[in-house]
């Protein structure tokens, strides 16, 4: 794996477990913090199966 794709993994997983931007971008090589935004994306596309499953037992449909 390359050392960029760790770079994704570690900062993804950070996300994952709340840490936050501020703390993050000094170490990301990111101008900003809206540039870790990717990461934010991918945290989110790894919740999309259990927000599928919420979202089939609400209660209005």
């Amino acid at each position: 794996m390359s050392s960029h794709k760790w770079r994704h993994f570690l900062f993804t997983w950070l996300k994952k477990e709340g840490i936050d931007d501020a703390l993050i971008q000094p170490y990301s090589g990111h101008a900003t913090r809206q540039s870790l935004e990717i990461y934010s994306r991918l945290s989110l596309a790894d919740a999309q199966p259990s927000y599928n499953q919420a979202m089939e037992r609400f209660p209005i449909q």
